[in-house]
């Protein structure tokens, strides 16, 4: 594949192997991420996970808080094509427009399945069985473009979102490289969408990472895997909040009042659904360090908690 010049634009880990793959096959000249909003313990803001990459590479890094009106430092770069993964920011037509190549999206499902910026917790959480990536060209409607290829992988019952996201992340960087020269010599292919089929994975809000127990087992097992580790599922205990991590189905009815505690011991906490005990293993309670049940119980009698219920006040 010929050296073209490259912007690069993503935020997150899930961009890293996709970039790290550009700057072995191509010149990426200017990588563009969201700014820097994580802090540290001292309050220092921490570099993305994309500006560290860079700057170990010694590429310029452009950080603008509304890309819709500062866009004009890319265009000085005059790059070959634009390639977008995770950004977090809507790119502007002028951007779309401009390279020789056009601009690219990596994007985490199998469009026109899951529209937007968490198709990989929303596979999960909807409890889909499959799911993949796509790169396709960008369009000025969210997700919108034309499909130039696609990758497929199945979605374990057990899988969560640290694995699958990591694991796509990679099939992502492969299906970028092993469509790029197509779409250099432009012998890719260009599928419209099927507007029919189009559905959305927008990015969580907080009212989604609520635990509701008056669902089915599977359903509330589906979320927690869906947001695990982050943001995390959550419920309140006595007022506190309960971060929950991982959780099992059984085939054990529930006898209870949805989100009641049925029985707490060293294999996990059975928690009371709309059918089926669900059983939590890894959780954080508010102002403690987040541990195994089998460690939690150390500290605590069981009797104390077991009927008390878990709810979302």
């Amino acid at each position: 594949m010929k050296k073209i010049k490259v912007v690069f634009m993503g935020t997150p880990t899930f961009s890293v192997p996709i970039l790290e793959a550009l700057i072995e096959k191509t010149d990426v000249v200017l990588v563009v991420s969201q700014p820097d909003k994580e802090r540290d313990r001292k309050g220092n803001y921490l570099p993305t996970p994309t500006k560290v990459l860079a700057e170990k590479h010694n590429i310029d890094v452009f950080q603008p808080n509304n890309i819709k009106e500062e866009y004009n430092k890319i265009l000085t770069y005059k790059p070959d094509i634009i390639i977008t993964c995770a950004y977090g920011q809507i790119i502007p037509e002028a951007l779309l427009n401009y390279p020789k190549y056009s601009c690219i999206n990596v994007h985490g499902s199998l469009l026109p399945k899951l529209r937007g910026g968490a198709p990989i917790h929303h596979a999960i959480i909807d409890g889909e069985k499959e799911t993949g990536m796509t790169i396709m060209y960008m369009d000025k409607k969210m997700d919108a473009g034309d499909i130039i290829s696609q990758a497929k992988t199945t979605i374990d019952d057990n899988e969560n979102l640290d694995s699958l996201y990591e694991r796509m992340s990679y099939m992502g960087r492969d299906l970028l490289i092993e469509t790029l020269p197509s779409i250099i010599d432009g012998t890719n292919k260009r599928i419209k969408q099927d507007l029919s089929a189009v559905t959305y994975g927008l990015n969580i809000t907080k009212e989604e990472e609520k635990i509701n127990y008056n669902n089915p087992c599977l359903k509330v097992h589906n979320l927690i895997r869906g947001l695990s580790t982050i943001p995390g599922a959550y419920c309140m205990l006595e007022g506190k909040r309960l971060k929950v991590y991982e959780s099992f189905i059984t085939d054990i009815k529930s006898k209870k009042m949805p989100g009641t505690i049925e029985k707490i011991d060293k294999t996990g906490m059975y928690v009371s659904t709309q059918d089926y005990l669900i059983k939590i293993t890894d959780i954080k309670l508010e102002g403690k360090k987040r541990c195994l049940i089998k460690d939690f119980i150390n500290g605590i009698k069981v009797e104390d908690y077991e009927g008390k219920v878990l709810n979302n006040e």
